[in-house]
């Protein structure tokens, strides 16, 4: 078994992977799609980031690919239908860089609100300006959460334990941690909060979600944090909106179109703006985090390849079977139709193929069926399940 790692992903993914008898390389850097797809020939596992995008076209090429880690959160850059449609699994780390997220949220809330930015600048100017005007601490101000996932439910807690008072509005219902208020509407949440903190996920519908008139419903010196995807804000808006004096400090982590490797010229409308801070898409960027990912993430692709687990797959149907020695193992991905689970079966039983263990799960167009075997399949039998017009794809462990 083949593996591919680009972006850097941390040394422990690899030796999880090579410890579990994959050939591994590596690469510290995102790669275009013709790249990809040259380098995707005979490889079983892809791991990457944010700044590599697998396409339609690099998984119709990608004929020996079984899955897909993504070393982070978001799974925007990996086509998910294309995906499901060719069987290629995705696992991703929902949880691992959540403390590190939130942990630069706070520390550029209290830089912001007690403008250290402009101090740390004039500092280095040579400029010594000791004075306390525009400077606030946060306890008593109001922190606004949009997205109260894993991300921003727990900056809620730090954000509480520091003496804010929060509030959030999301899409989904969400249980209110601590004392954090749930707002109605976003507007109700922009017309009272001193922080806006924008925690939202990668869908489409998301594109785009905060410009112009979000901006002009935040109240008159306000400070405006986005360490979520850089698609969702208008930057454009922002400048002007800081540029005016309506919000007076801004943190942003992710961008539009960020380089694709470091030293790269990194190019926005926010640079130079005063009591704004950029940083390069490091909110989850510990040493801590990074570590902790590449132990979840390989695990899975691990465990997906070994023994068939798809726990806690971002596209696939969700399904672990504790396996007995001795047996052999059939994975069987199918279109989501009524009877394929009797179609299987009775095939096994016509070729007296006895089942010894078997878990089935659905999910949107896909199904998936573990099936132990007592022995290893004649060749008979995989051809005949391969051959059932509902199959996405059949493998056999032994």
């Amino acid at each position: 078994m083949r593996a591919l790692l680009l972006e850097n992903v941390h040394d422990d993914a690899a030796f999880a992977l090579r410890d579990a008898g994959f050939e591994v390389e590596r690469l510290d850097h995102a790669l275009g799609e013709d790249d990809l797809i040259a380098k995707l020939a005979g490889v079983h596992v892809l791991g990457l980031r944010s700044n590599t995008n697998l396409t339609a076209k690099a998984l119709d090429a990608a004929s020996d690919l079984l899955a897909v880690g993504a070393f982070c959160i978001g799974t925007n850059q990996i086509d998910l239908t294309s995906a499901v449609d060719k069987g290629v699994a995705v696992f991703n780390a929902p949880f691992s860089n959540t403390r590190s997220v939130v942990e630069l949220a706070i520390s550029e809330i209290i830089a912001l609100t007690r403008r250290l930015t402009d101090k740390n600048t004039d500092m280095h100017a040579g400029v010594w300006d000791k004075s306390a005007v525009g400077s606030h601490e946060v306890r008593g101000r109001k922190l606004g959460i949009v997205g109260y996932g894993n991300i921003g439910s727990q900056l809620s807690v730090l954000a509480e334990s520091l003496g804010m008072r929060v509030l959030f509005f999301d899409t989904a219902d969400r249980l209110a941690l601590g004392n954090a208020r749930r707002c109605g509407t976003l507007d109700e949440l922009l017309a009272e909060s001193d922080v806006v903190s924008l925690h939202v996920d990668g869908r489409s519908s998301n594109s785009g979600i905060f410009g112009e008139e979000q901006f002009a419903r935040m109240r008159k010196g306000s400070i405006f944090l986005n360490l979520s995807r850089g698609f969702v804000v208008s930057h454009e808006a922002l400048r002007a909106h800081i540029e005016s004096g309506h919000i007076v400090g801004a943190a942003v982590d992710v961008f539009p179109v960020e380089p694709k490797a470091r030293g790269e010229e990194f190019v926005s409308v926010l640079r130079g703006l005063p009591n704004v801070i950029l940083t390069p898409h490091v909110g989850g960027s510990t040493e801590e985090a990074q570590q902790d990912i590449g132990h979840f993430v390989a695990g899975k692709l691990r465990d997906y390849v070994g023994d068939g687990n798809t726990s806690l797959s971002v596209n696939l149907p969700p399904v672990t079977l504790p396996r007995e020695p001795g047996q052999t193992r059939l994975l069987h991905l199918h279109l989501n139709t009524p009877g394929v689970l009797a179609t299987v079966n009775g095939l096994l039983a016509e070729h007296g193929v006895n089942i010894e263990g078997q878990l089935l799960s659905t999910r949107g167009t896909l199904g998936y069926v573990v099936t132990d075997i007592g022995a290893a399949p004649t060749a008979d039998v995989v051809q005949a399940l391969e051959a059932l017009p509902e199959t996405v794809r059949l493998r056999v462990l032994g």
